[in-house]
């Protein structure tokens, strides 16, 4: 270690002197390995462990002060997410950070919705939970990064499903004709319109979506999941 690190280090070990972790995983390995790598770069730390909920709730209330909590979602007796409610209303101020080995998107929500202070897959290398447990003590939050990327995907499909549901089932079936590119006195003889009528649909579905042309309309459809497209499909067309 250079004397830029060794400073860098001395610096963050003092600033960290005297928080007292809480390890809370039922697999006694990754709590060793994790009370290894936390230990070695914090410096002068205080960590506990716990097994269970209860060998939980018994740290919280012998501990002095802890002032973080690192919860294995599928600890026993926590029952994922839904436990994470009365600990967070029992203990407001101790900031918990979610490990879990599930990385779906849906649960790293759930558990910020919640009020977690972070989410950590443990499939993340250790130099990333470090840094996560770093920025926590500091007062701030951390998730994965892939995670606001998916998040902002959502986002933007949930705001096109809100805008097909708008369509007239005629327009839906333009809409999915529109896809296989035909053109518009096709669609007006498969669906046995006139062409002008077929044209104002186009119009009104291009207003609609909120976009300018016929291509740009069949790429915001491909870029939603096909189940959902059907669900669209399907709803309209039976109302």
């Amino acid at each position: 270690m250079g004397p830029v690190e060794l400073r860098d280090q001395l610096r963050r070990n003092e600033a960290m002197a005297g928080n007292h972790i809480i390890i809370a995983d039922e697999h006694p390995l990754f709590r060793e390995a994790l009370r290894q790598a936390l230990g070695e770069y914090l410096g002068a730390v205080t960590i506990s462990e716990a097994g269970s909920l209860e060998e939980l709730t018994v740290a919280l209330e012998t501990a002095a002060k802890a002032d973080l909590v690192l919860l294995d979602l599928a600890m026993p007796g926590l029952d994922g997410c839904s436990g994470l409610k009365p600990l967070r209303a029992q203990y407001p101020d101790i900031p918990i950070v979610a490990v879990s080995a599930k990385e779906d998107t849906a649960a790293m929500r759930r558990a910020l919705d919640v009020g977690v202070a972070g989410f950590i897959p443990k499939s993340q290398p250790v130099e990333a939970i470090r840094e996560t447990v770093k920025i926590v003590l500091e007062g701030g939050t951390w998730t994965p990064p892939d995670l606001e990327a998916t998040t902002a995907s959502d986002q933007r499909t949930a705001e096109l499903m809100s805008k097909l549901a708008t369509l007239t089932p005629q327009q839906i079936r333009v809409l999915t004709m529109l896809s296989e590119g035909p053109l518009n006195k096709q669609i007006a003889y498969e669906l046995n319109v006139s062409e002008a009528t077929v044209k104002a649909h186009v119009s009104a579905i291009l207003q609609k979506l909120g976009v300018e042309s016929r291509t740009q309309a069949v790429i915001a459809v491909n870029a939603i999941e096909t189940r959902d497209w059907q669900k669209v499909c399907g709803e309209r067309l039976r109302g």
